[in-house]
């Protein structure tokens, strides 16, 4: 499971790049600034990119930590890890969708579309860790501090990225900002749990 798990994100974490296009000049060429321009106003790509392949970084990261502590698998775990490597194969297109329409007046809905992909993508987890961590499934040497505490921190991810979503009516910018805030706490959390 882990190794089927593991080929779905390379996948998806590589699909990311393919939003990079190559600049059109026009058949004529064109010239060094030109060229520059071009690049530099596809940054929404470039941002798009880099916060979306730390997303599913950070995800894969917390799945193998997460599996450290099985020993066994059953079909409710399978479903579940595969709900969650559902969620994890659709963010390369809502992150497509924000690169496209940041800078235009639909802004909004496109930063609304790719947090509520989230939401689906932290309820996921949630089951997934719930399946994880039956205790039939648990090896001997499981933490149960860290069972604890991910149980614990994995019930405010539907939430908060819920109201990412919510803010993206009010303004992009401030959905994408509690949605980068999210993927920081991630990083952090699974950084310092299993150090400890």
């Amino acid at each position: 499971m882990e190794a089927f798990s593991d080929g779905v994100f390379a996948i998806a974490i590589t699909l990311l790049v393919l939003e990079l296009k190559v600049p059109e000049l026009g058949t004529a060429g064109g010239s060094a600034a030109a060229l520059g321009k071009a690049l530099w106003q596809q940054w929404p790509s470039y941002v798009g990119l880099v916060t979306s392949f730390f997303t599913i970084l950070i995800m894969w990261v917390h799945h193998h930590a997460i599996l450290r502590n099985v020993c066994r698998t059953d079909a409710w775990l399978h479903f579940a890890n595969g709900c969650l490597l559902l969620g994890i194969t659709f963010v390369p297109y809502p992150t497509s969708v924000l690169a496209s329409y940041l800078e235009t007046p639909a802004a909004k809905m496109a930063a609304g579309f790719y947090a509520a992909t989230f939401v689906f993508i932290a309820i996921c987890f949630y089951l997934f860790i719930r399946a994880a961590f039956r205790k039939p499934l648990l090896s001997s040497t499981a933490s149960e501090e860290f069972i604890a505490k991910t149980c614990h921190n994995y019930m405010f991810g539907p939430p908060l990225y819920l109201l990412a979503t919510l803010a993206a009516v009010v303004n992009e910018r401030l959905s994408l900002g509690i949605c980068t805030a999210l993927w920081i706490f991630w990083a952090m959390t699974i950084t310092r749990d299993t150090r400890a």
